[in-house]
């Protein structure tokens, strides 16, 4: 079930308050004791010194005759103070001392005793008074009840936890209170963040209002949204995109078909036509892998059937298969530096091959695409970075650091829609992850630079797909059909 922030801060207030208030409570309860015992412990010494005062005078049978009357008058009725006289001689008596168990004693004379009847214990003082006269040796006892120090400390405990219980409820409530006042703004937050859907997607919290607490939440919240919204508006354009593919080759496909259904044709022509059909069938397929390829690398497939080779010599053998469109664009290739490394050489080939045909149909007749391979400085020094660089149109800083997403397209025409479906740099980033690389744009004087990077020792990682479904099929480079359409001139 759940719980209400507001209750649950109202209740560690209450619990924090309840355990001041006692703490306090008892801090004063004892002070209140000690006090009490001090004022006794004076008041007995008061009554004391008066009874050892008329004791001392009493030297003879009148005179203590007279002090017995004394001491008589000073006993309240309710017995809380005793006095009580012993000495040897019987008629110098006077009451009955306090017996029972000693509880607790101290210098002076000092106990406190339990009385044997089960009354309240009592504060006892005995003095012993030299002989005087006729008088002989005398002991004096005044004893005092601890019944009005107990009684008040069992009022004063009663209502101190009263007021605590008063107290930690009032808490309760009045932090129930504040605290919804101070949540108001996550109250408001919760309300602009329901209201976002996908028709209103646009929608964003507002961050002008609220507490600094919720600001970074909020800004991260819409942070989120925004991503997610680019995110959105890229699928549905890849959607779009994917039917336009699927489109045109199936419309030829059934506009073929339907015309060699019309009538009677010869073998050559049904050749001619399947023959047709199958480029499209290839241009689907290919479509369709790139999709799969994406969607295994979506899942942290790493590239399995790692070899160490030359990049320079996988590079060239890409660029002797792109021979006939770099011929056909009028454009010619550089190729500079070299490095070893671990990689699957079709899923190599496929990122370069795609970088190239990038770089060529960028390019203007006469250009010059230069290739470049360096291994990495300082942090970087794990890694080679394969780079292609072609004469173009200067590109914009918030494009370059789009042209790598999946589903992004920087120009929403299809002019060159059959040359290419907008999954090339796409897949070009998803080799260099699985070889635990990265990719890079940049644009400056004129020259357009698209990179990716593999790691030197990239380690397969066990439980991928097989490398002969996931890495090579999916990639499609040399052994695949769509790639050595490529090599022919034709676009897959």
């Amino acid at each position: 079930m759940n719980r209400s922030i507001a209750r649950r801060l109202a209740s560690m207030f209450a619990l924090v308050a309840l355990f001041v208030f006692t703490l306090v409570g008892t801090g004063l309860f004892l002070v209140l004791r000690t006090q009490l015992e001090h004022h006794l412990r004076e008041s007995l010494d008061d009554r004391t010194q008066i009874a050892r005062i008329i004791v001392y005078h009493a030297v003879n049978p009148d005179k203590w005759r007279m002090a017995r009357e004394k001491l008589t008058d000073m006993t309240p009725h309710d017995g809380s103070t005793v006095y009580s006289v012993t000495s040897a001689d019987p008629r110098y008596h006077f009451g009955t001392p306090v017996q029972g168990t000693v509880k607790d004693s101290w210098s002076g004379g000092y106990a406190r005793i339990a009385p044997t009847d089960g009354g309240p214990d009592m504060l006892t003082s005995t003095v012993t008074l030299p002989a005087n006269a006729g008088r002989p040796e005398v002991q004096l006892q005044v004893a005092s009840s601890y019944s009005p120090n107990l009684r008040t400390m069992r009022v004063f405990g009663s209502a101190l936890a009263a007021l605590s219980a008063l107290g930690s409820l009032a808490v309760l409530l009045l932090s129930y209170s504040v605290t919804r006042i101070g949540l108001a703004p996550l109250t408001r937050l919760t309300r602009d963040a329901s209201a976002v859907s996908p028709n209103n997607r646009s929608q964003r919290l507002n961050t002008a209002s609220l507490p600094l607490e919720l600001n970074d939440l909020a800004n991260s919240f819409n942070g989120a949204l925004e991503r997610l919204d680019g995110a959105y508006c890229r699928l549905e354009s890849f959607n779009a995109d994917v039917a336009h593919e699927l489109r045109t080759p199936v419309t030829i496909l059934i506009g073929q078909t339907e015309v060699a259904l019309t009538r009677n044709r010869s073998v050559d022509d049904l050749r001619h036509t399947l023959q047709s059909n199958l480029e499209e069938f290839e241009r689907m397929r290919t479509i369709i892998n790139d999709m799969l390829f994406l969607a295994r690398a979506d899942q942290g497939e790493r590239a399995t059937g790692l070899v160490e080779v030359s990049l320079a010599a996988e590079v060239a053998h890409t660029l002797e298969f792109l021979e006939i469109p770099l011929e056909e664009a009028r454009v010619h290739a550089r190729l500079q530096g070299d490095a070893l490394a671990r990689v699957n050489r079709s899923l190599f080939g496929r990122a370069c091959a795609n970088l190239l045909m990038n770089a060529i149909q960028h390019c203007e007749p006469g250009a010059s695409i230069s290739v470049t391979i360096a291994r990495g400085e300082g942090a970087m020094r794990d890694q080679v970075r394969i780079a292609v660089a072609n004469p173009g149109e200067p590109i914009a800083p918030d494009v370059l650091e789009h042209l790598f997403d999946r589903f992004y397209r920087a120009e929403v025409s299809r002019t060159n829609s059959r040359e290419n479906h907008g999954l090339g740099l796409a897949i070009v980033k998803a080799i260099a992850e699985m070889h635990r690389g990265t990719v890079s744009a940049h644009s400056a004087n004129g020259v357009n630079t698209f990179s990716f990077s593999v790691a030197v020792s990239a380690m397969s990682t066990a439980g991928n797909v097989p490398a002969t479904r996931a890495n090579a099929n999916a990639a499609g480079v040399a052994g695949d059909p769509a790639y050595s359409s490529l090599a022919k001139g034709k676009s897959a």
